[in-house]
């Protein structure tokens, strides 16, 4: 078995004339590096069109993968989302209840449905002028499975109810005053028995919080992107993968601008010359590196495949991992974001990429500090596949590396019009897409 625990991912793909990623100025988003302005593609943008591509046309992250999470700030559209999802299994009630604690931490039965200081709105005044105020979340990953769970702990614990004992403690509190000011009630029975109920609810799911985490398992996004909580019982999720921002390869001034119109198809009977419509827009064209690693040994863990990072993995729980490699640099290879598509259509494959098996994350990016001159061809991608795989040569010689490395190439031989050393010994080449796939799935044999 590899003992090698990262995959890099590296990927040049040339885009014709597009807007594929713009900033909040509606302006397309670059970079400088090495001293020139390069067009940039968020990493954000990247992880996106992977996990949610366009409704039309293949969903290959569904087809591969399975369902991606799914991400709001809104905890009334959670709840809907939720209930949509498992209202087959759950009383509509409980898996609200179950959406609350999921991201509030709530004392009572009653407060469940209310706000807590850790989730109280910022809008006093509104709430004072009789306006209804929501809480807005942070935007973060929600899982039906982790949800599911905790409706599983909520009907088991409320089906079962307060001994004999908890009973005879939560009611020797009857009577009691508690809370301040506006606040301030004395206890009934009834409140005594909630908030046992409720407490015991509470140290059940705190009891279940390796249960409720591995329930994440099935969203693959979050096991390789993370997620970052801050309250309730939503957990943080060291990512797996680590995706760079994706630049060109050599220097481009964004500065072909698109002035269009639309025309007023009703006016133009009336006399009417003028467009209804116009406005500018940039674009661009240029050869854009990717680079992505994925930590193996994390991914494994966070699927609770293996117990922690100090554990062995095993050659099953590896074998999934490298199964889910082999999809990631196909989308990797294929995805494009879809801003801007139906007015450009650069619908661009990969036209080169190199994988390797490494013992640490390593970039290829600055292969293009120095940004790519123009080849014998006029073009820039032959001279970004020569350039990329002759600084991965000269990186692993350095720094004595002995990386596992494959390349997927197709169409003229990159080194026939350049003045450069042979194509690396240590660099095999597929001329397929799907051979590099299959040599990733067998951990870089053969």
């Amino acid at each position: 078995m590899n003992t090698k625990n990262f995959v890099n991912f590296h990927v040049l793909m040339s885009h014709s004339p597009s807007c594929l990623n713009r900033d909040d100025a509606n302006m397309q988003k670059t970079a400088v590096f090495g001293g020139m302005t390069r067009v940039r593609i968020s990493s954000q943008s990247l992880k996106r069109a992977m996990r949610r591509p366009p409704e039309t046309g293949r969903n290959y992250w569904a087809e591969h993968l399975g369902d991606p999470s799914f991400r709001t700030r809104s905890l009334e559209k959670a709840k809907a989302e939720l209930v949509e999802a498992l209202g087959d299994e759950f009383d509509q009630n409980l898996i609200e209840e179950a959406a609350t604690r999921f991201v509030r931490t709530v004392k009572s039965a009653e407060d469940a449905g209310g706000e807590t200081e850790e989730t109280a709105t910022a809008g006093d005044e509104a709430a004072e002028e009789g306006k209804v105020t929501e809480k807005q979340l942070a935007v973060a990953p929600w899982v039906n499975n982790e949800i599911r769970e905790i409706c599983r702990i909520l009907k088991e614990v409320k089906a079962q109810g307060l001994s004999n004992e908890e009973r005879e403690k939560a009611l020797k509190r009857v009577g009691k005053t508690e809370g301040k000011g506006k606040d301030k009630r004395k206890l009934t029975e009834a409140d005594c028995l909630n908030d046992a109920l409720n407490d015991k609810i509470g140290k059940r799911l705190k009891e279940s919080a390796e249960l409720i985490r591995c329930a994440i398992g099935d969203a693959l996004d979050i096991a390789l992107f993370g997620r970052m909580a801050t309250s309730g019982l939503m957990t943080s999720v060291d990512g797996a993968m680590a995706v760079a921002h994706v630049i060109t390869t050599h220097a481009v001034e964004p500065q072909d601008v698109d002035w269009f119109t639309a025309v007023d198809d009703l006016t133009e009977g009336s006399g009417d010359k003028g467009a209804g419509h116009l406005n500018t827009q940039q674009f661009s064209a240029g050869v854009f590196y990717r680079y992505a690693s994925l930590n193996l040994k994390q991914l494994q863990v966070n699927l609770g495949l293996v117990g922690d990072m100090k554990a062995a993995e095993t050659p099953e729980s590896r074998a999934r991992a490298l199964e889910i490699a082999k999809h990631l640099f196909h989308m990797l290879a294929t995805i494009v974001p879809s801003a801007m598509q139906g007015r450009h259509a650069a619908f661009n494959p990969a036209d080169f990429a190199i994988v390797s098996f490494s013992d640490q994350p390593i970039s290829l990016a600055n292969a293009f500090e120095a940004p790519i001159q123009r080849g014998h061809n006029g073009g820039y991608l032959i001279p970004s596949m020569v350039g990329l795989a002759d600084y991965w040569r000269r990186l692993n010689s350095a720094y004595g590396l002995n990386e596992t490395a494959a390349a997927f190439r197709f169409g003229e031989e990159p080194w026939e019009n350049e003045k450069k050393k042979p194509w690396p010994e240590k660099l095999p080449a597929f001329d397929t897409l799907a051979a590099l796939e299959s040599w990733i799935a067998r951990d870089g044999q053969g």
